[in-house]
């Protein structure tokens, strides 16, 4: 019983055995065939996959441009610019020097390349499979499907010719396919020459004849060993290795780069031993103040001219002399810490100068255009136009005391005040409080609206602080503002593009001289330069005189944070502005200083071949500001009836006709006249001490007059009591 249950057992373990053997054959070929349906479906669609690559490849080769149609491609814009003169000022966008051909490129320069970028160049159909492997790689597991690091030099033609830099793994199989496509297409010999004489080194350079010239200041057929490896070693990032940026990280990669070769055969031991950081390299101009225009001019291109890629040349107004004059007098007065900046402008608008900061390469900030900076005292320059146009005259009597609007309480810088003084004194020395008395009695928004009306772009606020230049502004904006006034009140439009011009000649563009409206009355622009005049000769601005008639004005803000001087002579008007980025203070900067020295040092070149012109200061006033014994006899309709703006004949003191009366010309915020001014009529004039003003049309009850007050006491030989405005004295 025990052996029959022992072999029963045997024969069950058996059979389960035979049962598990047959299975696994079965599993076996089961797997076995779906190995054989994989390899086959695999291979089926790797092969129609090469099919399709070599389609694509071959219609790619086929849409591919010439070899030579690929030579005389640009991959982007070149701007010439020039000057008033044609002369050339600097050339932008991509310089790409002249043409190296296969035969004529040092060996060197070949074999750096290719022991950089691609060591398996002569041996692989345009992409790499070595290199193609950890690209698909890292696109499948890489972030945002980003693949770096893997392009060939075909493919890297292909790139810089046909697409754009976006790593996506898409553009890198359209890049690969193109590669081949070169390949298929070209040589070995023609491909490299395209790539070297195309491929971006930084600086606008595009090829090694280009790179070389701006690096080393030699054509690219006399580089030496450490030269090739200092243009190989930028493409791997033209702006990080760049030798005029950092000629530290520049001999750095060089030295990779020498190892590579070396290790490759392609140099001696000796030959990468080379001390690399003896090359002699071409010395950057470190006041290359030109590119402060360009960067402010070139980009109205996009307004003035129809879409084009084709190279171009941009005539402008600059004056090379005039610019190298503005760049020294700013380097050369400006305080030590502190920036500076000058816009120099000729009767028409037409910019001479621009700099925008003592070093372009140190920092391209414009400050000349961009900056916004308060301007101190030269704003007075619409406080007291504003006041002109009202009724004063340079020779009305004001007074230099202290003074409180609203709160508001004006000083002096020495702290003292001179009492009974004239207009033309009061601005010559910048005299605070005789500038607040102004702006409170014509209006606050009447300066406002005075500066807006002269140009000024940037938001202004009507405080009363604001008649001594809290306002920020633009340098250009203030410089404009005086060359109206230089133009005899006429508006000024500042322009720096003269023509554009294809680089066969053909005329894209013409500037048209922009239609000028008069701004002020003639006698209100002779007043305020008669002022400006003053301000040079004896007043805050005698730094700024040049042996000739000069007109301008100081400005210095709270803390000495910044220095301003504007002014004109011969037709040129020229702006000055210095102070820090920081907005920190600069010991002893004021700008009767540094920025009236300046604007000097330059003027004495701007104007030295132009003849010498005298101003026109002489008042010919309008019949409403005549003197007061002219008409006390006689009378004047004027001082009857008038017209209103609706064309309404008025009579005076009839305030309920339409426009009969306007409220009380004080400032926004509700501050009048100090000297009990009465509300200003339509059609006539605001009060002005020591004036004649024109009659309200009504007594001392309000009722209606019959005669006016002037013409009984012209009668009687009464005199009446005139008012005058308070005001201080400040140096600047």
């Amino acid at each position: 019983m025990d052996k029959r249950g022992s072999r029963r057992k045997s024969s069950k373990r058996a059979a389960r055995a035979a049962r598990a053997e047959a299975e696994g054959k079965r599993d076996y070929s089961r797997v076995k065939t779906w190995f054989k349906r994989i390899a086959l479906w695999g291979g089926g669609v790797a092969v129609l996959g090469l099919v399709f690559l070599a389609i694509a490849v071959a219609f790619a080769a086929r849409s591919l441009p010439s070899y030579y149609q690929l030579k005389a491609t640009q991959n982007a814009q070149t701007i010439v610019v020039r000057a008033r003169d044609g002369s050339e000022l600097v050339e932008l966008g991509p310089s790409y020097g002249k043409w190296i051909t296969s035969d004529e490129i040092p060996q060197v320069m070949k074999d750096a390349m290719i022991a950089t970028e691609d060591k398996r160049f002569h041996s692989h159909f345009g992409v790499d499979p070595v290199r193609l492997t950890g690209a698909v790689i890292e696109g499948i597991t890489g972030e945002r499907s980003r693949v770096g690091g893997t392009s060939t030099i075909s493919q890297q033609l292909a790139r810089n010719v046909f697409l754009n830099s976006n790593r996506t793994l898409d553009r890198k199989l359209r890049e690969a396919v193109l590669a081949m496509a070169l390949e298929w297409k070209f040589s070995k010999d023609q491909i490299l020459e395209l790539y070297l004489n195309k491929v971006y080194f930084g600086g606008g350079a595009y090829g090694i004849d280009s790179a070389s010239r701006k690096f080393f200041s030699h054509p690219a057929t006399e580089l030496s060993v450490a030269e090739a490896a200092i243009i190989a070693g930028l493409v791997k990032a033209p702006s990080r290795y760049s030798p005029t940026a950092d000629v530290d990280a520049a001999v750095g990669r060089a030295g990779v780069v020498l190892s590579l070769m070396r290790e490759q055969g392609k140099i001696s031991a000796s030959e990468a031993r080379v001390d690399v950081s003896a090359v002699k390299l071409k010395q950057e101009t470190g006041t290359n103040s030109v590119r402060y225009f360009t960067d402010w001019a070139l980009p109205q291109l996009d307004l003035l001219l129809p879409e084009t890629f084709e190279p171009i040349e941009v005539w402008t107004t600059l004056d090379p002399g005039m610019q190298k004059a503005a760049t020294a007098a700013v380097a050369g007065n400006a305080p030590e810490g502190a920036q500076g900046a000058l816009v120099s402008l000729d009767r028409d608008g037409a910019i001479l100068a621009l700099v925008g900061g003592t070093d372009y390469v140190e920092t391209n900030y414009n400050r000349a255009t961009n900056a916004l900076r308060q301007p101190g005292s030269s704003w007075k320059l619409f406080v007291y136009l504003a006041a002109l146009e009202a009724g004063y005259t340079p020779n009305d009597r004001v007074v230099d005391t202290p003074v409180s609007i609203g709160g508001w309480s004006p000083k002096n810088s020495n702290g003292r005040n001179i009492g009974e003084t004239n207009l033309r004194t009061a601005f010559a020395y910048s005299i605070n409080t005789v500038a607040a008395q102004l702006g409170n009695e014509v209006g606050f928004s009447a300066v406002a609206s005075m500066a807006r009306r002269f140009g000024i772009t940037t938001p202004i606020n009507t405080y009363p602080a604001m008649v001594l230049g809290s306002n920020e502004v633009r340098l250009l904006d203030m410089t404009r503002a005086f060359a109206a006034v230089s133009a005899g009140g006429a508006s000024v439009e500042p322009y720096g593009i003269v023509k554009v011009t294809t680089g066969d000649g053909e005329l894209l563009y013409q500037h048209e001289r922009a239609r000028s409206t008069q701004l002020v009355p003639d006698h209100v622009a002779r007043g305020i330069t008669d002022l400006l005049q003053t301000a040079v000769q004896t007043g805050t601005g005698r730094a700024a005189q040049i042996g000739r008639p000069v007109a301008g004005k100081t400005g210095t803000t709270s803390s000495n944070k910044d220095g301003y001087f504007v002014g004109f002579s011969s037709g040129v008007t020229t702006g000055v502005w210095m102070g820090r980025d920081d907005n920190k203070r600069v010991g002893g900067l004021q700008g009767g200083r540094a920025p009236a020295q300046a604007f000097a040092a330059f003027m004495r070149y701007a104007v030295k071949d132009r003849p010498v012109e005298e101003f026109d200061t002489e008042l010919q006033l309008p019949e409403w500001q005549m003197d007061e014994e002219d008409d006390f006899f006689f009378g004047d309709p004027d001082d009857y009836y008038y017209i209103d703006e609706q064309g309404n004949l008025i009579e005076p003191g009839r305030n309920d006709e339409p426009g009969g009366a306007l409220p009380p010309q004080g400032g926004e915020d509700g501050f009048g006249s100090e000297d009990g001014m009465r509300p200003r009529q339509q059609g006539q004039p605001a009060r002005v001490p020591g004036q004649r003003q024109p009659p309200t049309g009504r007594g001392a009850d309000g009722a209606p007059q019959a005669i006016d007050d002037d013409f009984l006491d012209g009668v009687i030989g009464r005199d009446r009591p005139r008012p005058s405005p308070t005001a201080t004295r400040s140096p600047d």
